[in-house]
């Protein structure tokens, strides 16, 4: 039997914590639960996790903060979790590294649904018989799930990597926004969150990414990958 994939929910309400950690087990997930950032980090500091979903307002130190304290280690999809609904929270959120942004008012099953999805997605990238595509100065190695721009190594998300190999496994090929969130996000989102991922892309792999060469928008329909393969 596959081990299960270990889970790690933080957030300072008990009655939420509870509710998620029963749907989670329901679906064979481990599950890790943390009430603040302090406990949450410990706990990823102590053994692997695979996915965490992070309540943003928490006493102390908040789940944005926490956030940036992971990204400085580690990749792992981080979904947050707040009771708002807003833009604002929504574009910090994803600019900082966040994977999805769902809001508290969403159903048990429906998050439980956002956490299979990007775990998912994980793990078929991680199956991909073309280990390396080579566009120059860029190079994608996706047996390691190593980018490299340059010569040197760009640490991504997982979001943004998955963007970035779908892209280059399908150059001149344009994708809508609605593909995009139907492919990513589960169909929930709009525009702006489409945006906010490519913009934070663009800033790692391209040499102006205010005049991008490889991730180019096509005007009202999407975006498509410029370049060929060495």
């Amino acid at each position: 039997m596959n081990k299960p994939n270990t889970i790690l929910v933080v957030d300072d309400d008990p009655s939420i914590v509870d509710l998620l950690r029963d749907f989670l087990e329901n679906e064979h997930f481990h599950v890790i639960t943390a009430c603040d950032a302090e406990q949450a980090w410990q706990a990823f500091e102590q053994q692997p996790i695979d996915c965490m979903v992070l309540d943003i307002m928490m006493p102390g130190q908040n789940g944005f903060e926490l956030c940036r304290q992971i990204r400085a280690k580690s990749n792992v999809p981080i979904l947050f979790l707040s009771a708002r609904s807003d833009d604002v929270d929504k574009i910090r959120g994803l600019t900082l590294g966040g994977d999805d942004y769902i809001v508290k008012s969403a159903s048990p099953g429906e998050i439980v649904a956002r956490v299979k999805a990007v775990l998912r997605r994980s793990a078929s990238h991680q199956s991909r018989s073309d280990t390396e595509l080579d566009y120059g100065r860029i190079k994608i190695n996706a047996t390691t799930r190593e980018v490299l721009v340059d010569g040197k190594v760009v640490t991504l998300t997982p979001r943004e990597y998955e963007l970035l190999l779908l892209f280059a496994e399908h150059p001149r090929q344009v994708f809508s926004y609605e593909q995009l969130l139907d492919r990513f996000w589960e169909g929930v989102g709009d525009k702006h969150t489409i945006r906010v991922h490519l913009s934070r892309l663009r800033e790692k792999i391209e040499a102006n990414p205010n005049e991008p060469h490889y991730l180019v928008n096509v005007w009202g329909i999407g975006y498509r990958f410029e370049g060929g393969r060495v």
